[in-house]
C-alpha cells in the first residue's frame, strides 16, 4: 500500500512521529510537506495529498493540522476523496468498515502521539465491509460525477 502524508506547521511534529510508524510497518509513503514548523497554509498540503489519492497515485492519505478541521474540509473538496477527521478508535474503525474512507485526518493540537498512532494503525488495519455500504458510496460517487467538474 502506498501512502501520501502531509501537514501544516501545526501538524508537523505529529506527522514526523507518524512517519516512524509508517516506516516500522513497512508502508511505502511520500511526504508532501511541510518540512518545518514555519507557518504555512494547510490548504496547500491538504490538496496535494487529496489529489494524489483522487488520481490513484497513492492508495490512501494521512493529513495533520492543528485541529484537523481545515485539512478535512480541504481534502473533501477533491472528487473521489472521502476524508475523515478522527479522534478515537471507534470512528477510525467504523469509517473504514462503512465509509471506505481514503484519507485519515488528525488534529496535532487535539490528540496525543500515542492515541494518534493507535488511530492510524486501526484505520489502516480495518478493511471495508462492502455490501450495503458500497451502495451508499456509489450514490456519493454518482453525485460527484454529475455535479462536480
Amino acid at each position: 500500500m502506498k501512502i501520501a502524508i502531509g501537514s501544516d506547521h501545526a501538524g508537523y511534529e505529529l506527522k514526523e512521529y507518524l512517519k516512524k510508524t509508517l516506516k516500522e510497518r513497512g508502508y511505502d509513503f511520500i511526504d508532501v510537506g511541510t518540512d518545518t514548523e514555519a507557518s504555512v497554509d494547510y490548504t496547500d498540503f491538504g490538496l496535494k495529498v487529496a489529489k494524489l489519492v483522487s488520481e490513484k497515485a497513492v492508495d490512501r492519505g494521512v493529513l495533520v493540522c492543528g485541529t484537523g478541521g481545515g485539512m478535512s474540509i480541504t481534502a473533501n473538496k477533491v472528487k473521489g476523496v472521502r476524508a475523515i477527521l478522527v479522534q478515537d478508535l471507534y470512528v477510525a474503525m467504523q469509517s473504514r468498515k462503512h465509509l471506505d474512507t481514503n484519507i485519515l485526518v488528525l488534529g496535532g493540537r487535539v490528540i496525543g502521539k500515542g492515541l494518534a498512532e493507535e488511530i492510524m494503525k486501526t484505520w489502516f488495519d480495518t478493511p471495508f465491509e462492502g455490501g450495503r455500504h458500497q451502495g451508499r458510496i456509489d450514490k456519493i460517487m454518482e453525485w460527484e460525477d454529475t455535479h462536480l467538474n
